[in-house]
């Protein structure tokens, strides 16, 4: 049997179709193809988030920003004078991109504008420090990447 051109469009069209729709019903029934919301609580980390670009924001609008100092008994983070560092309540998060185990977190309550993280807690190389803290009901987020 001879097939011109015009069949073989057509038988060829057909197979593509034919292919695409395997693949949808492929694609729709598989479980492991699955892309739901990536977390649970999706909306409440949304929320979340605005709460932290608020308190970014905060943070930017200050007049003296918070610095740090690496010194030998450890990184001294300064706190602008202008707050009362009794005021001053949160927690200093310091994550390590090459080692989950060695990130940890510290409690925020000052006595004087400085915090020092002991030398004995930071290992050479990088560190993301995240201060999350509130002063008279406003809250503040300081994000610094640093090599000790």
């Amino acid at each position: 049997m001879k097939i011109n051109w015009g069949t073989g469009l057509v038988i060829g069209m057909a197979l593509f179709i034919g292919f695409i729709l395997f693949l949808v019903y492929r694609m729709t029934t598989d479980n492991n193809l699955e892309h739901d919301l990536v977390t649970e609580g999706y909306y409440q980390k949304e929320m979340e988030l605005q709460d932290n670009i608020y308190a970014q924001q905060n943070t930017a609008a200050m007049e003296k920003q918070i610095t740090g100092i690496k010194n030998d008994m450890g990184y001294l983070l300064q706190f602008p004078e202008e707050f009362e560092p009794q005021k001053i309540k949160g927690k200093v998060f310091l994550y390590r991109p090459s080692n989950k185990q060695l990130d940890f977190e510290l409690p925020l309550e000052l006595t004087d504008p400085n915090l020092l993280i002991p030398d004995n807690r930071l290992l050479d190389g990088r560190w993301n420090i995240t201060i999350d803290w509130e002063y008279e009901g406003k809250k503040y987020r300081f994000k610094k990447e640093i090599t000790y």
